[in-house]
């Protein structure tokens, strides 16, 4: 399900943001929304509050509904290794979030959005599902009727792609090398705190 949601707000609360929009207002407020502003004395956080925050960011940063992270975190927990890092690298293998790694996106929001609206092929073939599950030595592509948009052509110019991703910006298309080690997937959130929190 995608958020459609103020995200301004709620990246100040989360600590990171979803949107450009959202980190040139983060620059200028790097702290918690709120009406008594920096000053104002927060209350610490339970050990539930902190596993439901780090859930909070890390679903949202993939833009998935609470019901597919359930059921990604249970396929991470049978696979056999580290259910965090399984998580991550499940969540990462998503067609809608390679998009953005790559740097044919702004956000996963707009990557989603791109992907919904048939501009991107994988291994030659369109595919509309945002959910859909890359495999390593797949190779995405923006469809070549889809290529001299602006939208793309803004997105690619200060893309900074991933070293688990081959990036030719000449006809946008990215390669998928490996599944990515946890340290290599640029995401803001504690894992193991949300492997705790859906172990309960």
């Amino acid at each position: 399900m995608n958020y459609t949601g103020p995200k301004v707000k709620l990246s100040r609360k989360l600590g990171f943001a979803m949107t450009p929009k959202a980190r040139k207002y983060m620059d200028r407020k790097p702290y918690p929304p709120g009406q008594h502003g920096p000053v104002k004395r927060r209350a610490k956080l339970s050990d539930y509050g902190r596993q439901l925050l780090e859930k909070q960011r890390l679903r949202l940063q993939y833009n998935v509904h609470e019901r597919q992270m359930q059921n990604y975190y249970r396929e991470a927990s049978r696979m056999a290794g580290n259910t965090g890092d399984n998580l991550v690298a499940l969540l990462e293998s998503r067609l809608d979030a390679l998009v953005y790694r790559a740097g044919f996106a702004p956000s996963i929001y707009a990557a989603r959005q791109y992907v919904r609206h048939g501009h991107i092929e994988v291994n030659g073939q369109k595919v509309d599902i945002p959910s859909y599950r890359v495999r390593p030595n797949d190779v995405i592509q923006v469809r070549e009727k889809s290529r001299k948009l602006e939208c793309f052509q803004n997105a690619v110019r200060t893309a900074q792609p991933v070293p688990y991703l081959e990036v030719s910006k000449a006809d946008l298309s990215a390669k998928y090398l490996y599944l990515p080690p946890r340290e290599e997937v640029p995401i803001v959130c504690e894992v193991p705190l949300v492997v705790e929190y859906y172990a309960r």
